[in-house]
Formats: C-alpha cells, sequence, structure tokens
C-alpha cells in the first residue's frame, strides 16, 4: 500500500473547474488528475510529448490542405468546363440586340449574386452538393464524351 502525504493547494475557479470537468468525464479523483498533471509536468519527456502533439496537428493541417487541394481543382475544372461549354454554344448576338443583352445579363448576375450570398450565409457549398448528386447517379458521362459544343454523346 503506497502512503501519500496530503498537501493543500489553491486553484483558480475556472482550472479548478476544468480539473473537475475532467474527474467526472475520466470517472477518476481530482486528486489523481492533479496527480497525473504534476507528473507529467516533472517528467522528461514532455518534449517528446510536445513534439508527437506536435507531429500529429500538422499532419491533419497536411491532409486538410490536400482535401482543400482536391476541392479547389475541382472548382477549377467546373469553371473551365463550364466556360468551354458556354463559349462554344453561345451565337453571337446582333448589334441592336446587345443593349438588351447587357440589361438582362447586369439583373442575372445581380440574382446571382443574391443566390451566391444566401448560400454562403446557409454554409451550404457547391462541393458537398456536387458529392451528394455525383454519388446518387447511377451512371455520369465521361470525359470523353463531352463534344466541342458542349453536347453530351
Amino acid at each position: 500500500m503506497t502512503t501519500r502525504t496530503r498537501m493543500n493547494v489553491y486553484f483558480a475557479p475556472d482550472l479548478l473547474a476544468q480539473v473537475e470537468a475532467l474527474a467526472l468525464r475520466r470517472q477518476v479523483s481530482k486528486s489523481a488528475i492533479v496527480e497525473a498533471a504534476v507528473a507529467s509536468f516533472l517528467s522528461g519527456d514532455s518534449s517528446d510529448r510536445l513534439e508527437a502533439a506536435m507531429s500529429r496537428r500538422l499532419d491533419k493541417l497536411g491532409r486538410e490542405i490536400h482535401a482543400l487541394d482536391e476541392d479547389l481543382a475541382v472548382l477549377g475544372e467546373t469553371v473551365s468546363l463550364f466556360v468551354n461549354i458556354w463559349l462554344s454554344a453561345t451565337p453571337p448576338l446582333p448589334e441592336s440586340a446587345q443593349a438588351a443583352a447587357r440589361a438582362k445579363g447586369a439583373e442575372r448576375f445581380e440574382g446571382f449574386m443574391q443566390t451566391l450570398g444566401r448560400r454562403l450565409a446557409t454554409g451550404d457549398r457547391f462541393l458537398k452538393e456536387l458529392s451528394r448528386d455525383v454519388d446518387s447517379l447511377p451512371d455520369s458521362p465521361s470525359q470523353d464524351q463531352f463534344e466541342a459544343d458542349g453536347s453530351v454523346t
């Protein structure tokens, strides 16, 4: 049986609340939590633990950057494909219709910006929606099925 010596210490109220919450979550005594924290503080392997924690965080950041890179590539390809198809399929307008087309384009752009603002405010993201839509498709057309004019064969 290990003998223990009593020691009275003082904690800031918020720190004591954190110790109590951790003790409840782990179902151990507050003394065990404080003893483990002091032992960890006094042990020489704290730099190894810090390095391991930092390595885990860097690995996580690397995975997140990779996911963002993939998302950015999908967005770039999406915009590129849209512009290619739109430019290929849209005939030039005669001079007499250009003013009306500019006005209609400004109106549509305003609607686009309002819709974009609403989607960004709600957190609904295109790539999440896209992945849900793609997963639900039985067979999607492959890249080589798109013709120069943008139609699917």
